[in-house]
């Protein structure tokens, strides 16, 4: 057998995606399955969008472009950034290959052997092997006590001498969870003791936000900006999962040595999904608010139909589209894995164990599918729970 890396040997393989794989093998077989499973807009790329990558295709587009992305897909990224109050300059921008490239970029040239990176439970299932892979130590802070969201007192807890890396997500996943200008703005205030720590927010939700404000953790802790990766993409919020463009601002030093870095990896993102990506930036945000309304319907079927299942317990999601109900209540001695395997087999409904977010004892529901889905899968998951 080839030895392999001891970073390969780290590496597990994605719950979600095995999951789905699972469903669709069923689907294959002819089975109605209710995927509450990845997390992915069921909605078109809009036709702008589209429309913007055909005609880039009539002239020359084939080509290598600059590292960090082209002239104008940087211009519109700063430009995006500076509408929610996050300054940024073309210069000091750097596209990439999906939001989680942009993510295991910064990670990699923030973070050595022996350093620590504090990540706040529930957490996106990726992130632990991202620091992992950096030689780095992943400090798990349970923030479920507290409403999902990580308070000044734990973060001062968990901070050391070789702390490094503050991770934030906001809107959150699984959870669904978006922390508040005040709820930042603490953590912010807690840094300033800590001028070793640079924090990657995650803001990849963006507009997906239903009842509540965003707010760029840059902005909610000004301090703190200048030591801040702030990053974003196309991805969720323009349903351009497949399209793979990231990008991501912060300090001139960190974003040109991922610069460096990514020029040894991938080198420059897809050439075409960088000009459907400006398309996105800079064209109308009709389809986009009509899909994030479409997300608030949703939203509240899901949680509703959750709340009135027996043993359920939700803290209301306002971002994002995930519901991450706590289910101990309904384990019966069993892990949520086994939960959710029983789930599927039994019921034909895919969700996700929360041990793949830190967080045993609860499992995520995604909420980017059909209304009619919803209503009929928690139909299925109350039925099972119910009556098992």
């Amino acid at each position: 057998m080839t030895k392999l890396s001891r970073r390969a040997g780290q590496l597990s393989e994605s719950v979600t995606l095995a999951l789905d794989a699972r469903a669709k093998a069923l689907i294959a077989k002819g089975e109605r399955v209710i995927r509450f499973g990845v997390g992915e807009p069921d909605f078109d790329t809009p036709e702008h969008i589209k429309a913007a990558a055909r005609r880039a295709l009539e002239g020359r587009v084939g080509g290598y472009t600059p590292v960090a992305g082209t002239p104008e897909l940087r211009q519109a990224v700063a430009d995006s950034f500076r509408k929610t109050g996050v300054a940024a300059d073309p210069q000091g921008v750097i596209a990439s290959c999906g939001v989680k490239h942009s993510l295991f970029n910064a990670l990699a040239v923030l973070l050595e052997e022996g350093d620590e990176a504090i990540l706040p439970a529930p957490y996106w299932v990726s992130y632990p092997s991202m620091i992992e892979a950096s030689g780095a130590k992943a400090v798990i802070v349970d923030t479920t006590p507290d409403g999902c969201v990580l308070t000044a007192e734990r973060l001062r807890a968990a901070l050391t001498p070789r702390t490094r890396v503050l991770i934030l997500v906001s809107p959150g996943n699984p959870t669904g969870v978006t922390m508040t200008r005040e709820q930042m703005a603490a953590l912010g205030e807690v840094l300033l003791g800590h001028p070793q720590v640079t924090v990657i927010s995650d803001e990849i939700y963006e507009h997906l936000v239903y009842d509540v404000e965003f707010v760029p953790f840059a902005v909610a802790s000004p301090a703190i900006a200048g030591r801040t990766v702030t990053v974003r993409g196309v991805s969720k919020s323009f349903a351009m999962t497949g399209w793979r463009i990231g990008y991501a601002t912060g300090p001139r030093d960190v974003i040109e040595a991922m610069v460096r870095f990514q020029s040894h990896t991938t080198s420059n993102p897809t050439a075409i999904a960088q000009v459907a990506a400006i398309a996105a930036l800079t064209g109308p945000m009709e389809p986009i608010e009509a899909m994030r309304q479409a997300f608030d319907r949703r939203r509240k079927l899901m949680a509703r139909l959750l709340e009135g299942i027996r043993g359920f317990r939700l803290v209301p999601p306002t971002g994002a589209f995930y519901c991450f109900p706590d289910v101990s209540a309904c384990l019966r001695g069993r892990t949520t894995i086994a939960f959710t395997e029983e789930l599927l087999d039994k019921e034909r409904v895919v969700t996700v164990p929360g041990e793949a977010f830190g967080a045993p004892g609860n499992i995520r529901l995604s909420y980017a599918c059909s209304e009619k889905d919803i209503e009929e899968g928690c139909a299925r998951i109350k039925r099972f729970v119910e009556g098992s």
